[in-house]
């Protein structure tokens, strides 16, 4: 039975939802604060990390199944939203042999490498010899922005309509509806409402017409203002770098190439580095200032220098981006009375995105519940 529905922000939740509703033949309204993919929430820009490697299988297994669903974006939308790239592990806190296993036995192609192997192979790396190094070629580079991009214009064509420029202040009950209301007062209605508000979610989240015993099972979420930093190549690349997590005793570090946002004015780019959850806590979106954290650029500037002999240790661009964490990670994707909340997020959930679509539109229409650990008191 087909319903209609409102999607509270387009950033790669929302926009995946969308599509996903749209071609399952519902009406759909996604109404977005400012623009699809804006620089102020997390779905932003050309480069996030797509990779197999988690020690959880669970999360494994959701990778490979989302891979299924980019292929099929990909087909639909005529355009390349994932560049090849592989990605390599290392440091004895990230415990490549325990990825490698979780990796082996769900059918992942995988290598683990000794530090000396890995670095003949990627001299541009310094790596910790003794836990040795895992490398998964399938690994690759999401293009966040023009996959945003890709889902809506997919919705669209499927029947939906995109607001922008509509930030949402609260969602009321009307008969056996919801009305939305917006904060110049204009309102939609629907059947059914899903909000996919990233780190707006902490404050929208006592707006929504939900049980108390609902609100007082939702997991606490802690919004991060994240600094990431690009750094120029040393010399021009035969082929991608590889993106990376490199996890020390004293923070987790990961890179990437680019993209677009690495681009120089030369023509030439550079890698992508930031640390995990290395930035400010932040009550919700609404309180970021997009200033970079001094000692944050420091200490990445002398994780290059020590750690990417490939890269020149001096970031020429630098950006500001969200992460809105729950206690342990895990996304949620739980609704109750015709509300559904999802966050799918705490700095992971971009891989996922048209797979994380499809679950929240399958829970909202109530054609299939999320997965038990992303439900509210898991």
């Amino acid at each position: 039975m087909m319903g209609t529905y409102v999607v509270v922000g387009a950033g790669l939740a929302g926009a995946a939802t969308a599509w996903q509703l749209a071609r399952r033949g519902h009406e759909v309204t996604v109404l977005e604060r400012s623009v699809p993919a804006n620089g102020e929430g997390s779905s932003h820009g050309s480069a996030r990390i797509f990779r197999y490697a988690y020690l959880d299988p669970f999360y494994t297994r959701l990778v490979v199944d989302a891979r299924v669903e980019w292929d099929e974006l990909e087909r639909s939308a005529g355009e390349r939203l994932i560049s090849p790239t592989g990605s390599l592990d290392f440091g004895a806190g990230r415990d490549p042999a325990a990825l490698a296993a979780v990796l082996g036995k769900l059918g992942v192609e995988h290598e683990l490498l000794t530090g000396a192997e890995a670095g003949a192979r990627w001299p541009r790396f310094g790596f910790d010899d003794g836990a040795g190094v895992l490398w998964h070629p399938a690994a690759g580079v999401i293009d966040a922005e023009t996959a945003v991009s890709a889902m809506l214009r997919l919705a669209r064509a499927d029947g939906a309509r995109v607001e922008t420029g509509r930030p949402v202040a609260s969602v009321e009950r009307v008969g056996a509806g919801h009305r939305v209301v917006g904060l110049d007062g204009r309102t939609e209605e629907a059947e059914k409402v899903i909000v996919t508000a990233g780190g707006w979610l902490p404050e929208l989240l006592g707006d929504l017409p939900l049980p108390k015993a609902f609100s007082a099972g939702f997991p606490r979420l802690q919004v991060m203002q994240e600094n990431a930093y690009h750094f120029p190549y040393r010399d021009v690349p035969e082929g991608p770098w590889p993106a990376f997590i490199h996890k020390t005793p004293a923070m987790l570090v990961y890179g990437l190439p680019g993209g677009r946002d690495a681009a120089l004015p030369d023509g030439g780019a550079g890698q992508k580095v930031a640390e995990f959850n290395g930035g400010r806590p932040i009550r919700s979106a609404a309180a970021q200032n997009g200033e970079i954290d001094p000692a944050n650029r420091e200490r990445i500037t002398a994780y290059v220098r020590r750690t990417l002999p490939g890269l020149v240790p001096e970031p020429y661009a630098e950006t500001t981006c969200l992460f809105t964490n729950t206690p342990t990670e895990d996304f949620v994707i739980d609704g109750v009375d015709g509300i559904t909340v999802a966050s799918p997020c705490s700095g992971h959930g971009a891989k996922f995105a048209p797979l994380l679509g499809r679950i929240i539109a399958e829970s909202a229409s109530g054609e299939r519940a999320a997965p038990r650990r992303f439900r509210v008191g898991a």
